[in-house]
């Protein structure tokens, strides 16, 4: 199938999509011929572009519910219409949950969990007046499915997201499909400060069953994949993308090949 330009004149807002993940998910759908909105706090230095053609910028800090509202009545107003609203503002730095203000914890929860939610409502009340309705799609981690120390707060908030997905997935249907994409290690223009450069980025990826990480175009590709008809079936779930996950402790400490032998737990 070709899917060069099955976006054409779909309305496509990616929240975040100025750098890392975002801006990857911003050029895919540039590239499948969608107008591409994309927001930010400040106006980047440059755009996600394909082949000549550049994303709208709207300023907004997704963490104020009305700043997101205003947003998306923004994108209404320029276009006519959203089709597809890609959920990817979110991140939070590393610190220790015994020791780091309330403050700190709501921040993270703002930014990655009610920054989605809003969104959500704002972007569903105009896809339900569409007679193609649309698509939500959720940039959830692989942080809310197992244990995460050093950034709990984003770990919760991830989890809150997936719980969240389903449950919008059922109360927004059919108009409405809610779909998360849950990535695991991805590389982007700030990995080094979260695995250090050279042999430390090498040594992570070797912890990947696939051997590297995931890069932008990665999670892009898939949310081309989710919001398209050819995923019309695809609801309130969510697609793991982690390369095969991680390799258990106990085969390291044991020095255990996987797959040798039978382990009863």
């Amino acid at each position: 199938m070709d899917t060069n330009h099955e976006y054409q004149n779909k309305v496509v807002l990616v929240t975040g999509g100025t750098k890392g993940i975002g801006k990857g998910i911003a050029q895919a759908f540039l590239a499948a011929g969608a107008t591409v909105v994309v927001c930010g706090r400040q106006q980047p230095d440059d755009l996600p572009m394909h082949g000549g053609r550049s994303a709208g910028f709207i300023a907004c800090d997704v963490r104020e519910a009305q700043a997101v509202q205003a947003l998306v009545d923004e994108v209404h107003a320029r276009h006519g219409r959203l089709d597809v609203l890609v959920n990817n503002a979110g991140g939070a730095p590393a610190a220790d949950a015994a020791t780091v203000s309330p403050r700190f914890h709501e921040s993270v929860l703002r930014l990655n969990l009610f920054s989605t939610l809003h969104a959500s409502q704002a972007a569903n009340a105009v896809m339900q007046r569409q007679p193609g309705g649309g698509v939500i799609v959720c940039i959830g981690s692989v942080s809310a499915l197992r244990p995460s120390p050093g950034t709990a707060a984003y770990g919760a908030a991830k989890a809150a997201v997936l719980n969240l997905v389903g449950s919008l997935a059922v109360e927004w249907a059919p108009k409405v499909r809610v779909v998360a994409v849950s990535p695991g290690l991805v590389r982007t223009e700030q990995s080094h400060l979260h695995f250090g450069d050279g042999d430390g980025l090498a040594a992570v990826a070797q912890t990947i069953p696939a051997g590297r990480l995931a890069e932008p175009e990665d999670i892009a590709q898939a949310c081309l994949y989710v919001a398209s008809p050819r995923a019309s079936y695809m609801s309130g779930t969510n697609l793991l993308l982690h390369g095969g996950g991680e390799r258990p402790a106990f085969l390291g400490a044991s020095n255990a090949e996987p797959g040798a032998g039978h382990v009863a737990a």
